[in-house]
């Protein structure tokens, strides 16, 4: 099994598929480290050499900024707005959507489960 970046890549998966399990690294940067590295896309994890690997993970090392350190620097960006007081930190705060999403219908992921408000029907006369 191939360990890049502490992560496990699983050894059936080609390494188009497989990649893009790292933090850090979508779909589409995928194919630009594939190229840069020489290697096929459509070859399986497990028939990479040791070679391979470590030439990825040079690449990986040298060019793009994955799991933890990625993970440190966005959870300190977000930890900045919210201490600068912010309107985005502000939400991140509260837990509510930080891009203008509408939230009376919506937004049930940020918001968690539905709270139910007492006395919001009118009565009947």
């Amino acid at each position: 099994m191939a360990r890049i970046a502490g992560i496990d890549l699983p050894r059936e998966k080609a390494v188009l598929y497989a990649l893009p399990l790292l933090y850090g690294i979508g779909k589409h940067n995928v194919h630009d480290l594939v190229a840069k590295a020489n290697i096929d896309p459509r070859k399986k994890i497990r028939d990479l050499t040791e070679a391979e690997i470590g030439h990825l993970r040079e690449i990986l090392d040298r060019e793009y900024q994955i799991e933890g350190d990625l993970r440190r620097e966005v959870n300190g960006n977000i930890r900045r707005l919210m201490e600068i007081g912010c309107y985005r930190g502000l939400r991140h705060r509260r837990g509510l959507p930080t891009r203008g999403q509408n939230t009376r219908h919506n937004a049930r992921t940020r918001k968690g489960k539905p709270k139910t408000v007492a006395g919001k029907k009118k009565a009947k006369k």
